[in-house]
C-alpha cells in the first residue's frame, strides 16, 4: 500500500511539509509506503479550459510543459492521496490551486478516476483561513468521489515561523 502527499508550500522543509510528514510517521509504523512531493520546484500552469481532457479521455492533461502529468501518475499508482497546503490569503497557495483545477478535472473527465480512494487534507497557518483551505482541499476529493476518513478534529497545525508548526 502506497500514499502519496503533494507540498503545495514553497517552503520545502516548513511547517506543511513538517505535518505531511507527522502524517507520514503514522502510516510508515502501519508499513504503509509514503512519497512526498513538493509541487512548488517545477511550477505548475492554471487550468486552460480548454476541454482537451475530455475530447481525448486519456487520464492525462494537453498541457505537456509542466508536471503535472507526472503527478496524475502518481495519484493514479497511489492507494490514497494528501493534499498540503499553507493558508495564503485565506485560500491554498497558486500552486496547490492549479493542481486541484487540473489534476481534478482530468480526473472528472475520465470517469472519475480517482473514485474512492481515500483522501486527507493537511493545512498549516499562521493565524486565519486554515478552515477555508481545508473545505478547499476537501472539495478536490468530494468533487472527485474519493474517501474522506474522519478525524477528532481538523487536520492543520498553527505556526509563526517556519517550524512552528512541529512536535
Amino acid at each position: 500500500m502506497k500514499v502519496v502527499a503533494f507540498n503545495g508550500s514553497p517552503r520545502i522543509n516548513g511547517n506543511t511539509s513538517i505535518l505531511i510528514k507527522t502524517v507520514f510517521e503514522e502510516l510508515e509504523n502501519q508499513g504503509i509506503e509514503t512519497e512526498l512531493i513538493n509541487i512548488t520546484t517545477k511550477p505548475l500552469s492554471g487550468c486552460k479550459a480548454c476541454n482537451m481532457c475530455r475530447q481525448n479521455k486519456n487520464k492525462r492533461c494537453v498541457i505537456d510543459s509542466d508536471p503535472l502529468n507526472e503527478y496524475i501518475e502518481k495519484m493514479l499508482e497511489a492507494d490514497g492521496i494528501i493534499l498540503g497546503s499553507p493558508v495564503y490569503f485565506s485560500n491554498v497557495s497558486s500552486e496547490m490551486k492549479a493542481l486541484i483545477d487540473r489534476a481534478g478535472y482530468v480526473a472528472k473527465m475520465n470517469d472519475d478516476m480517482f473514485k474512492r480512494k481515500p483522501g486527507a487534507a493537511v493545512v498549516s497557518v499562521r493565524r486565519a483561513g486554515a478552515t477555508s483551505v481545508f473545505s478547499d482541499l476537501n472539495y478536490f476529493f468530494l468533487i472527485s468521489q474519493m474517501i474522506i476518513p474522519g478525524s477528532s478534529y481538523w487536520n492543520l497545525g498553527v505556526g509563526l515561523k517556519p517550524g512552528g508548526c512541529g512536535k
